[in-house]
């Protein structure tokens, strides 16, 4: 039977990690996901509108320490888990969903380097230095001869021998590079490398330079700030990760970006069907009885964001199940699992959102009320686009073909 509020405010307390629950507290502070999910509400339409980077709850996220949530506590961090880091996704992803992609996009670059580098002594110094000093990690894996294919690279890694190496990308989106205090960039290991022998390369903020050769006017996730740019950096080899980059995107790179997306369209998914029940209390109290077509609208699109939670849930768990895994068949096992999550939320929260969207009608469809679902309709019909779902879609048959029946 539907009810108007599901019990115990149900939704509100999915979509915020810190409500009562009996179990501990997650590592980031109880208040500080909310206190920053406060701030991206308020300037979340103007950093739409005006296409800006959200200064003011990236600022927030500084202030709550909550760009270093996830390094280890012995180099300054919470050692938060993904679990955790994927709740958080959710809240700001219900407020704002340019601040919830760029933490999501800052933490799939943590947990690549706490992963594979923790251990390294310039990486130990890095962390340190990224936690006391809240900076923000950003990625270039594009590349404009390549288009969306990141296991290949032109640009190469030009090292001479006293260790110091230059390196040029000419990217086709650095998600808000010109915003962030260092990036990780793919390269090819040298330049007599194959296109698919990558490496990654910790480039810092005053080691590189950016020159715009793009800008970022799009429908909808504004305010990531994905320009392109030509990027020219240097370094030391040190910098330089030892691990192939094939080997970090299967292990670490994709199960954590795709948990990490999905639960920021969780998050605006979340949203619109708080505001869409919101709307139907209204229509009930107005019309003093229940609206039987909005009632199943509602009902479906509650129906899909349980499912939507359940399955990210499920996926997280298994992720830290197998993260360590070495069989090749549970790599791949993951990999599918991980690209099926990807194309599976990316189009289930669209599909909430035009649920209640038809819930609530006019309201959701004009840009000045309380039941407005404009920007979340654009922000997500991203989603099925960042790497996209088709080239997905194919590398999972290609993978399937090795897999024994089921």
């Amino acid at each position: 039977m539907m009810t108007i509020d599901p019990p115990a405010n149900e939704l509100d307390c999915a979509a915020n990690p810190h409500a009562s629950t009996g179990h501990r507290l997650p590592h980031p502070a109880p208040g500080a996901a909310s206190k920053v999910a406060s701030v991206a509400s308020e300037f979340a339409d103007s950093v739409d509108l005006e296409a800006r980077f959200p200064i003011e709850s990236v600022a927030a996220l500084r202030e709550q320490r909550l760009l270093s949530a996830a390094i280890p506590r012995e180099m300054g961090g919470e050692s938060a888990t993904l679990r955790e880091i994927a709740k958080v996704c959710r809240m700001l992803g219900s407020s704002c969903a340019s601040t919830a992609m760029i933490y999501a996009m800052h933490h799939a670059q943590i947990y690549c380097l706490v992963k594979h580098m923790k251990d390294d002594v310039w990486f130990r110094t890095f962390f340190q230095d990224m936690a006391r000093e809240q900076w923000l990690l950003a990625s270039a894996t594009s590349e404009d001869t390549i288009g969306g294919d990141v296991r290949s690279s032109v640009c190469a890694v030009m090292a001479n021998a006293s260790g110091e190496f230059t390196l040029s990308k000419r990217a086709t989106t650095i998600s808000y590079g010109a915003y962030a205090d260092a990036i990780l960039a793919t390269a090819r290991r040298n330049v007599d490398a194959a296109a698919a022998d990558q490496v990654l390369v910790m480039l810092k903020r005053e080691d590189l330079s950016l020159q715009p050769t793009s800008v970022w006017n799009t429908l909808g996730m504004r305010g990531t700030c994905s320009g392109g740019f030509m990027l020219e950096g240097r370094g030391h080899v040190q910098q330089v990760f030892q691990t192939p980059f094939s080997e970090i995107a299967d292990r670490t790179i994709l199960a954590v970006s795709h948990v990490l997306w999905s639960s920021v369209w969780l998050g605006i998914a979340t949203d619109a069907v708080r505001r869409g029940q919101k709307y139907f209390r209204k229509q009930v109290r107005l019309e003093s009885g229940a609206a039987t077509q909005s009632s199943m609208r509602l009902t479906n699109a509650l129906g899909m964001l349980r499912t939507m939670e359940a399955t990210i849930d499920a996926a997280t768990q298994c992720h830290e199940q197998e993260m360590d895994a070495e069989s090749q068949a549970l790599l791949s096992r993951s990999a599918l699992r991980m690209n099926d999550l990807k194309i599976r939320m990316s189009n289930m929260a669209l599909d909430i959102v035009r649920e209640v969207m038809q819930l609530c009608g006019m309201a959701a469809y004009k840009n000045d009320t309380p039941f407005s679902l404009g920007r979340h309709l654009r922000d997500l019909h991203s989603a099925p686009i960042m790497i996209n779902n088709d080239r997905l879609a194919g590398n999972m048959a290609v993978l399937m073909m090795a897999e024994r029946a089921i």
